[in-house]
C-alpha cells in the first residue's frame, strides 16, 4: 500500500527559506547533487541544483487541502515537478498557488485553506509519525512495516531488498 504523508523536513527553516550554503555551511553539496542526478537519471527524472531550501510547510498545507478534494496525488507530483525538477521556491505563495491551479485546484482556495489553520494538527501528527519511524531523510520507503530505505537510492538498493523478500 503507498501512503504519503506530509512530513516537514526542516521545520526550522525560516519562512522566506535560507540558502543552502548557510544550512549546510562548510558542505560541499556537490556530491549530493551528482548521486541525485545518477538516481533522476536512473528513473528519467531530471533534479536541479538548488540555492535556497524552501520552507515547505505552505505547500504541505496545500497537499493536505488537496488530499481532501481527491488532488493529492496530482498535487504531489506537480509540487515535486516544481520543487525538484524546476528548482521553484515552493514557500512562495504565488508557486503554491501556481502548482494548485496545475492540479486542478483553485489557487485562492488553496492558499486560504493552507493559511486558515485547519490542516496544521495533520503536519503535527505526521511529525509524530516521522519521530516515531526516525525518519531522518526524504523519501522514506518502509517494506513490510520492516524494512526502511532513506533517499534517492540506487534501483539496485531496492531490487536487492525486494529480491530478499521474495
Amino acid at each position: 500500500m503507498e501512503e504519503w504523508i506530509s512530513y516537514e523536513l526542516h521545520p526550522e527553516t525560516p519562512s522566506e527559506g535560507m540558502l543552502l550554503s548557510e544550512r549546510f555551511k562548510g558542505r560541499d553539496l556537490a556530491p549530493f547533487y551528482a548521486q541525485l542526478k545518477l538516481r533522476g537519471d536512473e528513473l528519467g527524472i531530471v533534479f536541479k541544483e538548488h540555492a535556497i531550501l524552501s520552507n515547505s510547510r505552505l505547500a504541505l498545507l496545500a497537499s493536505e487541502y488537496a488530499r481532501d478534494r481527491g488532488r493529492h496525488d496530482v498535487f504531489h507530483e506537480n509540487m515535486f515537478q516544481a520543487y525538484l525538477s524546476r528548482a521553484q521556491d515552493i514557500g512562495r505563495p504565488e508557486v503554491v498557488g501556481a502548482v494548485a491551479a496545475a492540479s486542478g485546484l483553485g489557487a485562492e482556495e488553496t492558499l486560504a485553506a493552507a493559511g486558515d489553520g485547519r490542516y496544521a494538527p495533520r503536519l503535527a501528527e505526521a511529525a509524530g509519525e516521522g519521530r516515531m519511524l526516525g525518519l531522518t531523510g526524504i523519501p522514506l520507503f518502509i517494506v513490510n512495516d520492516a524494512y526502511k530505505i532513506t533517499g534517492a537510492q540506487p534501483l539496485e538498493v531496492f531490487r536487492d531488498l525486494l529480491g530478499r523478500l521474495a
